[in-house]
């Protein structure tokens, strides 16, 4: 989706190494990158406000903007972004600049819309094994998202790319027969014993009382005292 966004980069100079990269964040930008259309790939610095708007609008990184760099504008997408994994901050961005005249491959959103009868009657839950899907259009054509509505999916039937609605002015390159949602039931979950749980059932259980090992033990003395007056008695027997 087109937009009439504007985001301003300013050139990096000298060195593209870690060191750099620190210190444009230091001053609270984002180093980003800018390359395509056949033309030289360009290192810059923007500011992260401007593209977590993009990123967090109804179209995200498919949205299609300006990026005025040193006075020039180009059409551009975010096809990139990496975050910091504890602060969660926004560290690098490429940047794609975009030929509105070609086709481009992108991946859009799946929107359920509806309630399916197997969830509405049956109880059931609805499953969506597929949230986006990659299609071929032009970059004007780019949807925010397909929608598809549920409302008659039920128990055994499963909803498939080719369900989806189809356009002239898109080509889908997922596979057609690839699932999209189905109904499923709901089932008891079996949660497996904790090692906590495990030893304290095993704690639980009763020892042997400990009258019955020694009653053990005192008959096998018992039989041994027993055994050992009549093997005395043969070996004077046979002494005899």
């Amino acid at each position: 989706m087109i937009t009439q966004e504007t985001v301003s980069a300013v050139p990096r100079e000298g060195k593209f190494n870690k060191n750099a990269a620190r210190r444009v964040r230091a001053k609270g930008k984002v180093p980003a990158v800018v390359y395509g259309a056949a033309e030289p790939a360009v290192a810059v610095e923007v500011d992260p406000k401007q593209i977590q708007k993009i990123l967090h609008s109804e179209t995200g990184h498919n949205t299609i903007f300006d990026l005025e760099v040193s006075g020039s504008t180009a059409k551009v997408m975010i096809v990139d972004w990496q975050y910091e994994p504890i602060k969660g901050k926004l560290i690098h961005i490429d940047f794609k600049r975009i030929a509105l005249d070609k086709l481009i491959r992108v991946e859009v959103p799946i929107q359920l819309t509806g309630v399916a009868v197997g969830v509405k009657t049956s109880g059931g839950i609805l499953d969506q094994m597929l949230r986006e899907v990659e299609i071929e259009c032009l970059p004007g054509d780019i949807p925010s998202s397909i929608p598809v509505d549920v409302s008659n999916l039920n128990f055994g039937v499963v909803l498939r790319v080719s369900d989806l609605p189809h356009s002239d002015k898109l080509r889908f390159l997922t596979a057609e027969d690839k699932p999209v949602a189905h109904v499923v039931s709901i089932k008891e979950e079996v949660v497996a014993p904790t090692p906590e749980a495990e030893a304290a059932a095993a704690a639980a259980v009763p020892a042997e009382p400990e009258v019955l090992k020694k009653g053990k033990q005192e008959t096998a003395e018992g039989a041994a005292a027993a055994a050992a007056p009549a093997a005395e008695k043969s070996d004077k027997g046979g002494k005899k």
